[in-house]
């Protein structure tokens, strides 16, 4: 084995380098702040487009798209954090991303302000959200990392999305 290949090899959640693990994430903005989920999760960026609404589903739910013929659910990130509200521009996209473990996986895709970046972060380098973060619910947050001078907000996906937010939109789509 090279020294190149014994000082990186690939692994699930990146790439290892000398001890120490990295993972790619993709960054969006969400009020001017930046957030990060792994790339690993995310299946597409679509531009904006309408939705389906779908009753009695909670008001982060905007409704649901059609997919190349899967049902997805659409959440509004800034309703979800319990941000002010703006109207969709230019830059307003939809990240489709899976969540769920391996069993049972779901698409549901979140609307962001604009998408940003992608970093490969050092996991070794991430600290745990403070008591308090800003306007987001460190419940939400994985950990907390500075990326080329910025701080990066990593979010739990599957917090984020959660399966009570699954289950209440598929209720909305049988009810509908």
């Amino acid at each position: 084995m090279s020294t190149v290949e014994a000082g990186v090899r690939a692994s699930k959640g990146g790439v290892e380098r000398a001890g120490a693990q990295t993972s790619q994430f993709l960054t969006f903005m969400l009020a001017g702040e930046e957030y990060g989920v792994d790339i690993l999760r995310v299946q597409e960026i679509k531009g904006w487009d309408k939705v389906t609404r779908i009753p009695n589903t909670p008001h982060y739910v905007l409704g649901v798209i059609n997919l190349r013929g899967a049902v997805v659910p659409i959440i509004d990130l800034r309703r979800r954090f319990g941000l002010e509200m703006i109207d969709f521009g230019p830059t307003t996209v939809i990240i489709v991303v899976r969540v769920g473990d391996a069993s049972e996986q779901r698409t549901v895709g979140m609307v962001v302000d604009a998408v940003s970046e992608v970093y490969d972060v050092d996991m070794d380098n991430t600290r745990p959200p403070p008591e308090i973060c800003g306007s987001v619910d460190t419940v939400f947050v994985k950990a907390l990392v500075t990326v080329a001078e910025k701080m990066l907000i990593l979010l739990d996906m599957d917090r984020l999305i959660g399966n009570c937010v699954l289950e209440q939109s598929a209720a909305g789509v049988a009810a509908a």
